[in-house]
């Protein structure tokens, strides 16, 4: 005995006579000291049992609250019920998948239930999802039933499902009769899968109670608490969130698809929500956000819960230093219904310097930390964590071989399971559990569970990937990216040179060979107009990627290598890809081009600093480095300050590399000032001319441009008085006549393809007046989420201050930026006019908008062009019926009176329309709708309507 007692492991709370020692003791016992807690649950209930005894008690109370939507819960159960009744008059019973696909709403809660009350299971389907990943999740879930919305539909993929439009009206309402039971399929989530395809993770109704009855049980949520959901469906974390206030009465309130950090912290203020779940990636911002009012629009929180991938406690303290809030750091894989062990962060100070615990297991859950041959290891001892428990999931939808090599009969319980989960943890002396990372190459971005083999077989695809292994990189602290690692037979200078030779001479100085380099790339050079046009492999890659994978699974840097590093042992030596420069290995379509002046010395260094990236080329392209149109106003600045030289912000867009701008800088005479910008000028097509909304800025379209192809030829125009020096327009007609006239410098003659979006959409039907009254055709008008003229009511008043001009600009930015510069009115009112300027220039440099030594000059002309556009009246006089395309975003705004002018179909434009107005539904509201990644879709829809009318 002596003997073995020197082997003996310590347990936290365990006796010596463990499993230690020939398994004397069961393990339910050694469970019960690491933390197992048994609670009762309801057996024979579901979560729709509990909602509908929830129902009974509170019928008037509010359920759910969606913008300016709201239901009791008497009115959710009815609508609900509305839909169970003829969902199973379509066959819906347990174990019957629903797939539902729709935007986030009122309706999207009521389908949920819909589906759960008819008996059925859901699948949730994120529309935002690429279509081809969509087909197959149909496919592979052998769905049966589809519900989604009209303005969806169209872009669904085709299916063998029946295709329900919601529509709950005239149909039966008490509550439907089913023959459900706990361990019945409740729904599916789909994970990233090693294979290259998702894998859906089956979830029961007794698995989701427990988890949902720990949720209000250990927090204590009740009646008087208020619930906000801000993540996606597909994501696990989301799921208790919407059921947990409905089963104690609380309120459920929904947050639009898309994140906008400052919209949501005025939405936790202004609704008092006390509970807020998501990962801890989305909540830093919400930090920021609220920083400069001491954390006021957030101060009504009675609990954060992040979870789906470490904290950062640096990013957290500021905010746990000055809240009574209480934060949990909770943990779990979909496999176990979402969450399976919490740490509630008391005295966060001594986390400062080591990771937070993930803590213990939450009711009837078990967590094993165990060695290869699924011993149970001791405290401080490294192994992998098994769970068990009611919370474990049915298995892997329609993969047994998967389901059993994941899910493994329990070695200390013959008669239940355990989940293997991959995770590296170990126990610690006070019973906690620290997560230490992944086994395999699975990881968490923005707390979606990715596996990077999924990734790498999609790349393994394409026809000039040899090789290729992604892996998730944090050269930023709390900041981790994918980078994908390709091995091709492609030279991406394609000088004919093999890569080991250029590597060679990139690194040191070669004298063999480097005439003959030089004199191939200047051959090359020569012969670039037969390349003009052609994607870069890297190009190639993220299209094919952003084909078949959502957005979160695209890399966002992609490396070439002549071959991978290996271990002794032969394996990929993943920690060796971690440890190289990606800037030294970028894969771009040319090679790297250090700067040659010192002009280009300091537009790289400027660059540098405003996009984050280690350097930069003079060939590299500032939009596909990650700029967007407010990075481009920061730039801009820094560049007039360093060179004492204002540049349009068209010029970046008409020459986004450091090449093209030293170029301008050059040149001894001010380039002249034109509304015509040409942000994609090649091709043979017809060019499509389109109008900015207030504030007169193209740079927005710059991506919309691209994503239209290399034929279609893209005009922008920006409106006068951009530049701080012109006077500008005063009424639309004087905007479109000078529009018309720069635009008939590119093409004199019909017919004309013309758009705008918002305020701009006015301006080009104004231009399509005017051309058509002197004898042009115009093929297309594209109005881009605009009602029509006589419907726009004059909502600024004649009496507006300055104060209140300046206050409005800034909140235009402000949507544009995600977060508050946090101006204020009431300052604003009591300074002069210059010091007023001064005031927001210190608030946008506070906010990062502008430099540190940016001036008057670089915000004054946008000021005076939206004041110049708000004041506008517009009445169009003898009008010329003209052929109208109405792109409609599916997510309205927040002004409701502004939605009750929207009721009618066409929005009003039908009283200008030569025939019907063809009506285009896209993703996004009136902003998202133009920006990535939502705007592929208004991209994809409009290539349709160019291509029909060329």
């Amino acid at each position: 005995m002596s003997e073995n007692l020197t082997h003996v492991p310590y347990y936290p709370g365990c006796s010596l006579k463990t499993k230690a020692l020939g398994y004397e003791r069961s393990a339910m016992d050694c469970a019960k000291a690491l933390g197992f807690e048994m609670h009762e649950i309801a057996r024979d209930k579901t979560i729709v049992d509990l909602f509908e005894q929830q129902v009974a008690k509170t019928p008037n109370a509010i359920a759910v609250v969606f913008e300016n939507q709201q239901l009791t819960y008497r009115e959710l159960n009815l609508k609900a019920n509305q839909l169970a009744h003829h969902l199973q008059q379509l066959g819906v019973k347990p174990d019957v998948l629903v797939g539902i696909c729709l935007e986030r709403s009122v309706e999207m809660l009521i389908g949920l239930l819909g589906i759960l009350k008819a008996g059925g299971a859901y699948l949730p389907l994120d529309p935002a999802y690429p279509v081809a990943r969509l087909a197959f999740m149909l496919e592979d879930a052998f769905v049966s039933v589809l519900l989604t919305q009209e303005s969806l539909k169209e872009g669904l993929p085709t299916t063998q499902a029946q295709v329900v439009c919601f529509d709950a009206q005239a149909l039966r309402s008490e509550n439907p009769v089913n023959e459900l039971k706990p361990d019945n399929l409740a729904y599916v989530i789909y994970t990233s899968g090693s294979t290259g395809k998702p894998k859906g993770v089956a979830i029961s109704h007794q698995g989701f109670i427990n988890l949902v009855n720990w949720f209000v049980t250990d927090f204590n949520l009740t009646a008087t608490d208020s619930v906000l959901v801000i993540s996606s469906e597909s994501f696990d974390l989301t799921h208790k969130n919407f059921f947990a206030p409905l089963i104690k009465g609380g309120q459920l309130h929904l947050l639009p698809a898309g994140y906008e950090p400052n919209k949501i912290t005025q939405l936790v203020a202004a609704q008092h929500i006390t509970w807020l779940n998501c990962t801890p990636s989305a909540f830093y911002p919400l930090i920021e956000s609220s920083e400069n009012r001491s954390f006021q629009k957030l101060a009504s929180l009675r609990y954060v819960f992040l979870g789906g991938e470490p904290i950062s406690l640096t990013r957290l303290w500021p905010w746990l230093q000055s809240t009574a809030c209480q934060a949990v750091n909770t943990y779990g894989p979909t496999e176990c219904s979402d969450v399976c062990a919490a740490y509630l962060l008391e005295q966060p100070e001594r986390f400062l310097e080591r990771a937070i615990p993930i803590g213990k297991p939450i009711f009837n859950t078990t967590l094993f930390i165990l060695g290869k041959h699924l011993e149970l290891l001791p405290v401080g001892v490294v192994g992998e964590l098994h769970i068990g428990g009611v919370g474990l999931a049915r298995g892997y939808l329609n993969r047994p071989e998967l389901t059993a090599e994941k899910f493994i009969k329990n070695p200390f319980d013959p008669h239940s399971r355990l989940y293997k989960t991959g995770d590296l943890a170990r126990y610690l002396p006070d019973g906690n559990i620290e997560y230490l990372g992944r086994i395999d190459n699975q990881v968490k971005i923005r707390g979606f569970r990715i596996e990077l083999g999924e990734i790498e077989a999609v790349l393994a695809q394409h026809p000039d990937v040899q090789e290729a292994v992604v892996i998730a990189r944090e050269d930023e602290p709390g900041e981790p990216r994918l980078v994908a690692y390709v091995v091709s037979d492609l030279i991406p200078t394609r000088i004919p040179y093999q890569s080991e030779c250029l590597v060679k001479y990139d690194e040191h100085l070669v004298p063999v060979q480097t005439a003959d380099i030089c004199t191939a790339g200047a051959l090359l050079e020569g012969s670039m107009s037969f390349e003009k046009g052609k994607d870069s492999l890297r190009d190639k890659l993220r299209h094919t990627l952003k084909e078949k994978l959502p957005n979160y699974m695209v890399p966002s840097d992609f490396v070439l290598l002549m071959s991978l590093p290996l271990t002794p042992s032969g394996k990929i030596d993943r920690r060796a890809l971690s440890q190289l420069s990606v800037s030294n290995y970028h894969l771009s379509e040319k090679t790297f081009v250090a700067p040659r002046t010192a002009n280009e010395e300091l537009l790289a260094g400027i660059w540098a600093e405003v996009l984050g990236v280690e350097r930069v080329g003079v060939h590299d392209n500032f939009f596909d480095l990650g700029g967007h149109s407010l990075l481009a106003v920061n730039l801009m600045a820094r560049i007039g300050q360093q060179f004492g030289k204002k540049l349009p912000l068209s010029t970046l867009v008409e020459g986004p590399t450091i090449e093209q701008l030293a170029t301008v800088l050059n040149q001894s005479t001010e380039k002249m000032w034109s509304s015509l910008v040409a942000i994609q000028p090649n091709g043979t097509k017809r060019p499509f001319f389109c109008v900015p909304g207030m504030g007169g800025n193209v740079t927005d379209f710059y991506e919309l441009a691209l994503q239209l192809g290399n034929e279609q030829p893209f005009y922008g125009l920006q409106a006068v008085g951009l530049d701080g020096k012109s006077k500008p327009y005063t009424n639309i007609e004087d905007m479109a006549t000078h529009y018309i006239k720069e635009m008939q410098t590119v093409q004199p003659q019909g017919p004309y393809l013309l758009g705008g979006h918002s305020f701009g959409a006015l301006v080009a039907f104004e231009m399509s007046q005017q051309l058509q009254k002197q004898g042009h055709e115009v093929a297309l008008l594209a109005i881009f989420d605009m009602i029509a003229p006589h419907l726009v009511e004059k909502t600024i008043s004649a009496d507006w201050d300055e104060a209140k001009w300046l206050f409005d600009a800034a909140h235009v930015i402000e949507r544009g930026l995600g977060k508050s510069l946090e101006v204020s009115y009431e300052i604003l009112q009591t300074l002069d006019s210059e010091s007023q300027l001064n005031y927001l220039l210190q608030r946008f440099k506070k906010a990062s908008f502008l430099p540190p030594d940016a001036d008057k000059s670089d915000i004054l002309g946008f000021i005076e062009v939206y004041k110049a556009n708000c004041r506008m009246d517009y009445i169009p006089q003898d009008i010329k019926p003209t052929r109208i395309t109405l792109f409609q975003a599916s997510e309205r705004i927040e002004e409701e009176a502004l939605n009750r002018l929207k009721s009618e179909p066409t929005w009003g434009w039908n009283q200008y329309a030569d025939g019907l107005v063809d009506v285009l539904m896209v993703q996004g509201d009136h902003f998202s709708m133009m920006n990535q990644p939502l705007m592929q879709r208004l991209a994809d829809k409009l290539r349709e309507c160019l291509d029909t009318v060329q």
